[in-house]
């Protein structure tokens, strides 16, 4: 309204209108944002437990994930099992993967001295390339997608019309925290898991193997992308080459909340999600990449430990 009452200009009314307008959009993405922000969190949970617990450089991570999906979407495609009951019952074969994985990785590199880190990525990286040029053999560059009931529908809460696939990623990364979270902390051997990070001499005087407690950690692991590898291709399709977008976001969760923080990881992931959501949605998706390694290289300048470390 002007100072007497009446409507105000027409270009008053247009900037009003802009206002409301890049509000809308605002919240769609916040919105949009926290549901992506629990997928990353759950493609996330692997690494926090490889890297931020074991110490393990597993730059393989989302090559694993990505194994995962096609394995998922083998199934679906084949016998049309559900995506996410797909995801559990491959999960049992992660899990053994994982064990023989970390077993390679301790034998050839980590047994042997100091450099295992700087060795271990390397081993790592031809891991990543060894299961992208199995994938492309086996099912080509193209990329892959599930059917569900689910995939394709929307539910709309106002003017926000949110994907059905991101609400499975919502629920699942939240039932996957809290499970993991209750395993390491009500557990024997989830304590274990975190004793080894802390105290390998002390866990051998309480009489337990801390190799095999890490080779069990590394299972579970990668037991937990089976779950994860579900969410990936139901929330978009998947090509051989996707681990690669996925390094510096899972890298990012990871580090910003803090090693070894299951709690945090979830938190972290949801921060990035709303990041990218609302940089996606104001400078484009050209932007969007680069967010997670900003914020990396943000929090390890400002607060070295992660949102939820504790200084060493």
């Amino acid at each position: 309204m002007t100072r007497w009452g009446w409507p105000g200009t027409q270009a008053s009314r247009r900037s009003r209108g802009l206002q409301l307008f890049s509000m809308d959009l605002l919240l769609d993405a916040i919105v949009i944002g926290v549901l992506l922000g629990c997928f990353y969190g759950a493609v996330s949970l692997g690494l926090s437990v490889s890297f931020g617990l074991l110490d393990v450089p597993h730059v393989a991570h989302p090559a694993f994930l990505v194994m995962a999906s096609y394995a998922v979407f083998f199934l679906n495609e084949q016998y049309g099992v559900d995506p996410l009951v797909a995801g559990v019952l491959i999960t049992p074969i992660l899990f053994v993967f994982g064990l023989a994985a970390y077993r390679l990785y301790y034998e050839t590199f980590e047994k042997r001295g100091s450099d295992a880190g700087v060795r271990g990525i390397a081993f790592f990286f031809g891991v990543a390339f060894i299961i992208e040029v199995l994938i492309i053999l086996q099912f080509g560059v193209d990329q892959r997608s599930v059917t569900a009931a689910y995939i394709g529908k929307a539910w709309r809460l106002g003017d926000i019309r949110i994907p059905f696939r991101l609400l499975v990623a919502f629920v699942v990364a939240g039932a996957l925290t809290i499970l993991l979270t209750l395993y390491l902390s009500r557990t024997f051997m989830g304590r274990a898991i975190r004793a080894v990070a802390q105290d390998q001499e002390a866990l051998r005087l309480m009489g337990a193997n801390p190799i095999r407690v890490k080779q069990w950690a590394f299972g579970i692991a990668t037991a937990v992308l089976g779950v994860s590898g579900a969410l990936l291709i139901i929330v978009a399709p998947v090509d051989p080459t996707l681990d690669r977008a996925y390094i510096g976001r899972t890298f990012c969760v990871v580090v910003m909340a803090g090693l070894g923080s299951i709690s945090g990881t979830l938190v972290a992931a949801i921060i990035l999600g709303v990041a990218e959501s609302i940089v996606l949605t104001m400078f484009g998706a050209s932007w969007a990449p680069a967010i997670s390694f900003a914020m990396l290289l943000g929090v390890l300048a400002v607060r070295p430990q992660g949102l939820f470390g504790r200084r060493s």
